[in-house]
């Protein structure tokens, strides 16, 4: 055996050898429980029989209009359908990447005429063909793991983007519904308007008879003038919130703006219950979290490429051919012709460059871990915010309901005196503002505290789980299987 043919043998024993550090999952901060579940039993921690929120979430509400959205949302958001593309372009990218293990084949077939004339040297003039099938064969063995951790880097990053997919999936669905709650609230306060309109009619009827009687003075139906104007420009002012939770809705769903009609809702009561997970199953639910540590993973595996940067390349190559003059004999023994090569390149001084990828890369994973433990804290942070608004808000809106109710007796005590003239128009105005404030009010209070539910869906994941995430095996088998809910899904 040749002294080069023990040298490739050598290196290609090598192939096996394994450079970067294997992955692992980096340690994030997990609190033993939800600090602001511990005063309240109005949450549990879920067992394995209760429904936690999977799939079609929002259904918990018990609004068709809102399903039915939700669906179309499903079906033609543009910012999903961006989202899915960019997944499957990773996909396809790591289909590239695991190419990289095997040889390119290329082949290149010629004809070739030539014409001598009688003073080319030979004393004599003439015309020939060739006829040829050159073919090139070109392999870089996966020495020390090039290739392996480039189609690692390459579904790392697919399974991002597909974690990705559905964390953008979930906003969206968190924002229709919040946007079809505001608009629902704001159905509720038109409502509310126009009921104090129809009552501040009577009361401006009722004062103007008691001006002409000799009984009012000018000033009362001045007052209850001003009153009812200013319900009625609070109500044109609702209708254009309302064009805009509406149009917005129309986005989301994947539908021009002036293409949705919404009919006049409302919300039906205060949120349901949210069933809960302990704090560590967060890590597995959210699709951000998710996201993030895959990138991790990725940029673990980036640093091991860094690293071959110091190992050898060897290219193998081969050029076999068919070469002959005519086209019954190109197929025949004798028209056979190959050569091969085996080139081994070595960078010897590149003055610091390979280091300082190296440590690029190593801080660019550190910086994906940093980010990754940023990303698990936000989370436990959006869910207490979301606990505790829900916890304070349902104590708020029992209060805020003794106040609307106090409200309306005030009124009513008021105008009873005022009609009996023991009293002055102000403090009916007075009153009634009061009373139309504390309604308002307690709309906003529902509103807000069907939003917070949503946005506690949203921040335990709205029913998704890391084991949908495609899985590395899937993805390196060219499956076309989506992100998330098909098959082939499963373990990293």
């Amino acid at each position: 055996m040749t002294r080069q043919a023990m040298l490739v043998g050598a290196l290609m024993c090598c192939a096996g050898c394994r450079i970067g550090q294997p992955y692992q999952r980096p340690a994030a901060p997990t609190p033993p429980d939800f600090k602001e579940m511990a005063d309240t039993d109005q949450w549990k921690v879920a067992t394995p029989s209760d429904d936690l929120p999977k799939g079609k979430w929002w259904t918990m509400f018990g609004d068709a209009q809102l399903n039915t959205l939700e669906d179309s949302l499903e079906i033609d958001n543009q910012n999903v359908k961006q989202a899915e593309a960019n997944f499957r372009q990773a996909r396809a990218f790591v289909h590239a990447s695991r190419a990289n293990y095997y040889p390119t084949i290329g082949v290149n077939p010629a004809i070739t005429q030539s014409d001598f004339g009688p003073n080319n040297g030979r004393g004599i003039g003439g015309t020939s063909q060739t006829f040829s099938i050159p073919g090139e064969v070109t392999w870089e063995p996966d020495l020390w793991g090039r290739v392996r951790l480039s189609v690692e880097n390459a579904t790392n990053n697919a399974q991002v983007s597909a974690a990705e997919l559905e964390n953008v999936r979930l906003s969206q669905q968190a924002l229709l519904a919040v946007a079809y709650f505001s608009l629902a609230a704001n159905d509720m306060q038109q409502a509310i308007l126009q009921d104090t309109i129809e009552a501040y009619t009577k009361n401006m009827k009722l004062t103007t008879d008691r001006f002409n009687g000799g009984v009012a003075s000018r000033s009362d139906v001045t007052l209850a003038q001003t009153q009812l104007a200013g319900a009625r420009a609070q109500s044109t002012d609702l209708r254009v919130t309302r064009a805009q939770f509406e149009h917005a809705i129309a986005t989301l769903t994947g539908r021009t703006a002036s293409d949705l009609p919404i009919a006049i809702t409302k919300i039906d009561g205060p949120p349901p219950i949210v069933p809960m997970t302990i704090p560590s199953h967060l890590l597995e639910r959210r699709p951000d979290i998710a996201a993030s540590e895959r990138q991790v993973a990725a940029a673990n595996a980036n640093v091991g490429l860094a690293q071959t940067a110091y190992y050898p390349t060897l290219t193998l190559s081969a050029n076999p051919a068919l070469i002959a003059t005519s086209v019954a004999s190109i197929f025949s023994w004798a028209a056979r012709s190959w050569s091969a090569t085996a080139a081994l390149s070595q960078t010897v001084a590149d003055f610091g460059r390979r280091r300082a990828q190296v440590e690029g890369a190593q801080a660019a994973y550190d910086a994906t871990v940093a980010g990754y433990r940023q990303t698990v804290l936000t989370a436990f942070q959006e869910v207490e915010d979301d606990l505790a608004a829900l916890r304070y808000l349902a104590e708020e809106a029992g209060q805020q309901q003794e106040a609307v109710t106090a409200a309306q007796q005030a009124v009513n005590l008021e105008t009873d005196r005022y009609r009996a003239g023991t009293d002055s128009y102000l403090n009916v105005i007075t009153t009634q503002a009061i009373a139309l404030n504390d309604q308002q009010v307690a709309v906003e209070i529902l509103q807000r505290r069907v939003s917070a539910a949503v946005d506690l869906v949203k921040a335990l994941g709205g029913g998704w789980d890391a084991s949908l995430l495609p899985s590395a095996d899937a993805l390196r088998s060219g499956s076309s299987a989506g992100p998330c809910g098909t098959p082939p899904c499963g373990s990293r």
